[in-house]
């Protein structure tokens, strides 16, 4: 497979990525941390090829980006009161939020109860998301190796195996985000990111 590689100013950035993604194809592109890879929420056949081309585990589920906060009864239910307060203060931005998985989510994107959202702070990928609809998106990199910063490290990785990378500039960011569970009596953090636990814990104080 040809990988393509436009950049986000492009005007036809996102109708070429959105071309791509309803024939069932992966696409990359910045968020506010690193790059990422991803397709629909909802097709798990495409899904299921985010994990072989990553060689990414099976078992560990795949986040979901948002474009905006209205988005998330597509993707989620039953949001415990810590994920709404924790999701008003800091999204957009890098923290993913475990709640609730909504029934319409396929096995293939998170065979758990439960799945991660967020919405990136990055305004292109703001903009695709709310063209596309909620996204399964991870870090573009084969799993076990470096989170790509720019769209050359993702062409160093993951060239071949999809067919475009939308390419804009190096991330502002160089860390995934920070993810927390939120489903429990208090919140647990599963991945430390650029979101502290102590600043977590200060706005569901208040």
């Amino acid at each position: 497979m040809k990988t393509e590689v436009i950049p986000t100013s492009d005007p036809n950035a996102i109708s070429a990525a959105l071309e791509f993604l309803h024939a069932g194809e992966l696409v990359a592109f910045p968020t506010d941390t690193v790059y990422g890879v991803g397709t629909f929420a909802f097709n798990g056949k495409a899904a299921r090829h985010i994990y072989t081309v990553k060689k990414r585990p099976p078992d560990k589920a795949i986040p979901i980006l948002l474009g905006d906060i209205s988005q998330i009864p597509l993707v989620a239910v039953n949001l415990p009161e810590s994920a709404l307060k924790l999701a008003e203060f800091f999204w957009p931005g890098a923290l993913t939020l475990i709640v609730p998985k909504h029934p319409n989510i396929p096995q293939d994107v998170s065979s758990l109860d439960t799945v991660g959202v967020r919405i990136p702070d990055h305004n292109f990928t703001r903009a695709l998301l709310n063209a596309a609809g909620p996204m399964a998106v991870t870090s573009a990199n084969i799993s076990g190796q470096d989170s790509p910063v720019d769209a050359g490290e993702v062409y160093t990785q993951l060239s071949g195996s999809l067919p475009l990378i939308l390419d804009g500039g190096r991330t502002a960011g160089n860390l995934s985000s920070t993810v927390i569970d939120c489903t429990g009596e208090e919140v647990v953090i599963l991945r430390e990111g650029p979101i502290s636990l102590k600043e977590i814990q200060a706005i569901l104080k208040n």
